[in-house]
């Protein structure tokens, strides 16, 4: 004799399908909420660096990282030598934005922390641990002059910033447009420094380097 196998019925495949919709439904909610959480930060980090950097240029006169008188102004290091922390003083943030243990980007973060205007150890004579955006890249500041045609604007530059989040960042705070206003974006690459030219529009697939002016 046969036994009959029962299945299941419509009512209880119809409740598998409703938890099945809130569980998916709570992990893009989830998701949804971490990238807002880190969109806000991204913006609060823009502007704690901006007013640091013109509350430096109050306080003292100089350019953060720019700046040749760091033993001076905020006690840094032992001399004012560049080996020891000190800019050349020439008005502009010169090197390479990222990764330029030499470069005055670098020099800008052991300034701003020597004079306790952001957080990290302030010891100007040693190279700074370079502070990284929500998205894991490196943030860098620098001349405007060669990136992105910003002219003479000092900038803030976010690197490798997925392309979603690089189009959400503009339309959030300038004109939505890769290549205009004050977001601005080329296709990131290997090379140390953002391209000189903007994209012209954004594609979703690509990392960004996205600079802000200060």
């Amino acid at each position: 004799m046969l036994m009959q196998q029962k299945g299941f019925t419509l009512v209880e495949i119809a409740i598998v399908l409703v938890i099945i919709g809130l569980l998916l439904g709570g992990v893009l909610k989830g998701q949804e909420i971490i990238t807002n959480a880190r969109l806000k930060n991204a913006v609060n980090v823009v502007n704690g660096i901006s007013a640091a950097y013109y509350s430096y240029i109050d306080r003292y006169g100089a350019i953060p990282g720019d700046d040749e008188l760091p033993k001076s102004h905020i006690g840094c290091g032992t001399d004012n030598t560049a080996a020891d922390g000190a800019g050349d003083g020439n008005g502009s943030i010169t090197g390479d934005t990222f990764n330029d243990t030499a470069g005055e980007t670098n020099k800008l973060w052991r300034h701003l922390r020597g004079a306790g205007l952001i957080k990290g150890d302030g010891n100007c004579s040693q190279v700074a641990t370079i502070p990284k955006h929500p998205w894991g890249g490196e943030i860098g500041v620098d001349a405007g002059n060669g990136i992105l045609n910003f002219g003479s604007n000092s900038v803030i530059c976010f690197k490798a910033v997925p392309g979603d989040i690089a189009v959400i960042l503009d339309n959030q705070n300038d004109d939505g447009k890769a290549d205009s206003g004050s977001v601005r974006a080329a296709v990131t690459t290997t090379a140390n420094a953002p391209a000189e030219n903007p994209v012209i529009s954004y594609d979703t697939t690509q990392a960004y380097d996205v600079c802000f002016t200060i």
